[in-house]
């Protein structure tokens, strides 16, 4: 992975999935989805399809279609959960917690830090969003999971260190 020094800092930085780039894909994500409210699990698969929408039966995707970007979401739920902490931090996504456990939404700095992006890439991210969110956040875990299933045969859902699903929205 390529990384980025960092002016004043102490070190670099991952220049490609870092928390950041994860996080404003989250941002992204949560504010296509507002007022619903997702989990961990949920935002884990949402980040990989995000950037993969092709294999999702949806428009092309954002990232190249490389053969073992299904080893992506192996590692990708610990960085979601990273760059949540780190969008919490700055006000731009909200933790809530209920029975069914902890879900996340857009909080209100959210819709304009989205509409200040503006370069190619972010309309195109905004535009798979919308479209991900119109596709799956309303589907209970296991419709989800059997789309998914269907049109991403290369996957395996069993990606969580559990062995479980990833839980519905909320």
């Amino acid at each position: 992975m390529e990384e980025v020094g960092v002016p004043g800092g102490s070190g670099s930085v991952p220049l490609f999935n870092s928390t950041l780039e994860t996080g404003t894909r989250a941002v992204v994500v949560l504010n296509a989805a507002y007022t619903r409210a997702l989990d961990l699990a949920r935002l884990t698969w949402f980040d990989h399809l995000v950037v993969h929408t092709a294999d999702a039966g949806g428009p092309p995707s954002l990232h190249p279609s490389l053969p073992e970007r299904s080893g992506e979401l192996l590692v990708r739920r610990r960085l979601v959960e990273d760059s949540l902490t780190l969008m919490r931090r700055a006000h731009l996504v909200e933790a809530l917690a209920d029975e069914s456990g902890v879900s996340f939404r857009a909080g209100d700095a959210a819709p304009a830090f989205v509409n200040l992006m503006r370069s190619e890439y972010a309309q195109v991210l905004k535009e798979c969003a919308t479209w991900l969110v119109a596709e799956f956040a309303d589907l209970d875990t296991a419709d989800m999971a059997t789309r998914i299933e269907r049109q991403v045969d290369r996957w395996d859902l069993e990606f969580r260190s559990d062995g479980q699903q990833p839980g519905g929205a909320s």
